[in-house]
Order: C-alpha cells, then sequence, then structure tokens
C-alpha cells in the first residue's frame, strides 16, 4: 500500500508534466469500425484517448481486458474514449465476423478498429499486443504502456490527462477488477514456459524423431520422454507455417510444461465443423487441475477458433506433460501460452 501512495504522489495530477511523445495517427486506414461509426484524429480532438492494440487469441492482451474494460466503463462519462485497434497475428483473425464474435463474448463494447492491413499499427510503429497509448485533448500522445502490467499508473495518467483537459469530478479512486478465467493474471513466479508456437514460421523445440517435414502429410511419434518445454505429434499431421492441422482421428499432441495455466489457439479447419478432444495430465484426467474449457475428465469440443484453456492448476505448479488427442480430424493449432 505504502509503495502505491508514493507512485501515486509522483505521476497524479499536476504533480508531473508527461512529455509529448508524438500525434495521434489517422485512423483513417481501418479496414472497418465495429461499435462505432468510424472516427478520426482531427474528430477526436478535445477528447482524451485511449487507444489499445489487440488481437483476440493474444494471452498477454486478455490479461490486460479486465482493466481496460473497467476504465472505458468508469471514465467514459467523463470524456474517455477508449478505441481498439484489431491488428490480427493470424490470418483467420483477420475475419470480422470472428473478431465481432470475439468482441460480444469478451464484452468489448468500445469501438474497435480493424486494422486488417496494419496501417495504424505501422503509423503508430508498433511492435506489441498489448500496447497502450495514451492521447490528451490536444491530440497528443503523452504515454504508453507496452505489455502487461503497471495498471496503477496506466490509470493515473488517464485521470491527469481528463484534468488536464479540465473535467472535474474525477476522484483518485483507482478500478479494481475481478478477473477470471483466461484474464485472470498469470502466475509469474512459478511460469517457467514461454509462448511456443506450433506453425513452423516460429516453433522452437519441435522433438518428434526425424523433426517435421514442411507443407507435407506425415505421420509422427512422441518420444519415450520430453524435456522442458519440448513438444511432439502422434499421428497424421501436416505442419504449415502459421499452424499444424490434423489428417486422421485420434492425433495427439504432448508438451512438457511448467505452468499455472495452459492454453491453446487452435480452431477447426472447416467452419461449421467442432473436433472433440480430451487432455491428460502425466497420462491421467486433470481433475481439479481442469481449464475452463474442459471438464475434469479432459473432454471438450474446438468448436471455433480461439484460445482455449485446457489446464489451470489449483496447488503448487510443479512440472507435467501435458497431452490432448483430438478424436476427429481437422483441427488447426497455432500456439501455447501459458500463465
Amino acid at each position: 500500500m505504502r509503495a502505491n501512495r508514493l507512485l501515486r504522489a509522483t505521476i497524479h495530477p499536476a504533480a508531473v508534466q508527461l512529455p509529448i511523445e508524438g500525434e495521434l495517427p489517422s485512423l483513417g486506414s481501418a479496414t472497418e469500425w465495429l461499435n462505432s461509426q468510424p472516427l478520426t484524429a482531427a474528430g477526436l480532438r478535445g477528447t482524451v484517448v485511449l487507444i489499445d492494440f489487440w488481437t483476440y487469441t493474444c494471452i498477454n492482451w486478455l490479461r490486460s481486458l479486465p482493466y481496460v474494460r473497467a476504465w472505458a466503463e468508469k471514465y467514459k462519462d467523463h470524456g474517455l474514449i477508449v478505441i481498439g485497434v484489431h491488428a490480427p497475428e493470424f490470418a483467420f483473425e483477420k475475419n470480422v465476423g470472428n473478431v465481432r464474435r470475439a468482441a460480444k463474448d469478451m464484452r468489448v463494447d468500445y469501438p474497435i478498429a480493424i486494422d486488417n492491413d496494419h496501417a495504424i499499427w505501422h503509423a503508430f510503429n508498433n511492435h506489441y499486443w498489448p500496447a497502450l497509448y495514451f492521447v490528451d485533448a490536444q491530440g497528443h500522445i503523452r504515454h504508453h504502456q507496452f505489455g502487461e502490467g503497471d495498471y496503477e499508473q496506466s490509470e493515473m495518467i488517464i485521470q491527469q490527462l481528463l484534468a488536464e483537459a479540465g473535467i472535474g469530478g474525477i476522484g483518485h479512486e483507482l478500478v479494481s477488477v475481478d478477473a477470471r478465467g483466461a484474464e485472470a493474471a498469470a502466475n509469474w513466479g512459478s511460469l517457467k514456459s514461454p509462448e511456443n508456437y506450433v506453425g513452423y514460421e516460429r516453433t522452437e523445440d519441435f522433438a518428434s524423431p526425424g523433426g517435421a517435414v514442411l507443407d507435407k502429410r506425415r505421420v509422427y511419434a512422441v518420444p519415450a520422454r520430453l524435456r522442458l518445454n519440448h513438444w511432439a505429434l502422434s499421428g497424421d499431421w501436416t505442419v504449415e507455417r502459421q499452424a499444424t492441422v490434423l489428417n486422421e482421428a485420434n492425433g495427439r499432441i504432448a508438451y512438457r510444461f511448467h505452468a499455472r495455466d495452459l492454453h491453446l489457439v487452435m480452431g477447426p479447419a472447416a467452419r461449421g465443423t467442432s473436433v472433440r478432444c480430451r487432455v491428460l495430465v502425466d497420462g491421467q484426467p486433470p481433475g481439479a487441475a481442469h481449464g475452463i474449457d474442459v471438464d475434469d475428465q479432459g473432454n471438450g469440443t474446438v468448436t471455433e477458433q480461439r484460445l482455449y484453456q485446457l489446464i489451470r492448476q489449483r496447488g503448487p505448479v510443479t512440472e507435467h506433460t501435458f497431452e490432448i488427442t483430438f478424436l476427429d480430424p481437422g483441427v488447426q493449432i497455432y500456439a501455447f501460452t501459458f500463465g
């Protein structure tokens, strides 16, 4: 608590002058807008703006969302406009229908600029999900926050910029969030598994004997032992640039991990289809360690292209071997993320 008071004293309204980092770039290259008519940099003058770069399967953005959502709600009547710039990482995230569904499910009610060509991303010279840019009422970028964390400081900067705009009655209280599911903060103290991609463009530590054959079907096997953060396939798969695709039923993927949470970004290859799956941890059903997208026996169904939470350890976090078997063909797997 004392540390929080000291932080507040250093940056709260009028305590320090935030530098000008640049001008709010044009938003005119958005390919579509959701939850709003098109917004322009000129039209936003006189308004404090928070720009949030996101893509809907990014676990780092998902864990920041409860705060951005709370700020949008708390300060909307005080003149803050939050704009989510959706800049896709994977090809399926360019599908506006997917983004619209995800926004509804995640209660993203503020304006969304669809940045499928990454034109706004490049105009900001941005490199991160999430990335927050704080814009004052004169259209100047006054602060940025890359990645998760520093939520108290971010909210105090919003308060400062609103105060500079002459808006009173805000107060100094900060939001309190109750983040659940995949939105819950990571257990950083026990996290020893980094994000890993499953397509050959960016994957690491693939351990199936003989390695991967690129863009061609092959029958793979899981070795007898996996080292920490190594993964392997079993069954008939095609390893593609962005994703790995299951060709025949009962394909399996195994991963040795050390984290409280394990997620997979995945989905059925054909729209309108579903893929049944079963998760095991060290060869057993996950029980109480199951994530929100499978039951305690590890049973689940992949119905859409999104992030699935498969493991959440409730007790002490230790190293385990995760396995998921797909009972139907046609699943596309993009990435493992952990928390």
